[in-house]
């Protein structure tokens, strides 16, 4: 191995072989052996020793989930609920009447776009404030009467 290599090598490796051999410079003076070098070598020894291994998470610490597992999760729940849903034949219906439908596509999107974020920034409001189980009691609760209301307009017809 050539010890004037810019090569990526392990270098407490590198620098043992290199104590007892003369560099091969053409005929340069530097030596390997130098009181320099030695104390490069133990310092080197001394850091690579004292580097700790990764602890493992704790049970109790729930691991991160991968971005495209959230993000594809996210988007096929949000996909699948919106088929068929008022927003979708407004849409439709808008973009037939008007005959624009570059314009009305740019703005059902800004307003989607607009509504996630404020559910997401709500969402997390709520998170610092509200345990995960009072969350989905409260969630369960509101969809629940969504439901009693629909039901209702639907036999009061």
């Amino acid at each position: 191995m050539n010890p004037y290599s810019s090569a990526p090598s392990q270098p407490t490796l590198h620098l043992e072989s290199t104590l007892t051999e003369q560099p091969s410079h053409h005929g340069s003076d530097v030596s390997w052996n130098s009181p320099l070098t030695s104390r490069l070598l133990v310092e080197e020894k001394e850091r690579s020793s004292t580097i700790a291994e990764p602890t493992p998470l704790s049970p109790s610490v729930p691991s991160p989930r991968p971005i495209w597992t959230i993000f594809t999760s996210t988007f096929i729940t949000i996909f699948l609920a919106e088929l068929g849903d008022k927003t979708q034949v407004s849409t439709l219906l808008m973009s037939a009447e008007f005959h624009k439908p570059w314009v009305v596509f740019t703005g059902a999107a800004t307003a989607l776009i607009t509504t996630s974020l404020l559910g997401v920034l709500v969402g997390r409001w709520l998170s610092t404030r509200l345990s995960p189980k009072t969350l989905d009691t409260a969630a369960g609760i509101t969809l629940a009467l969504l439901s009693v209301g629909l039901l209702w307009d639907v036999f009061k017809m």
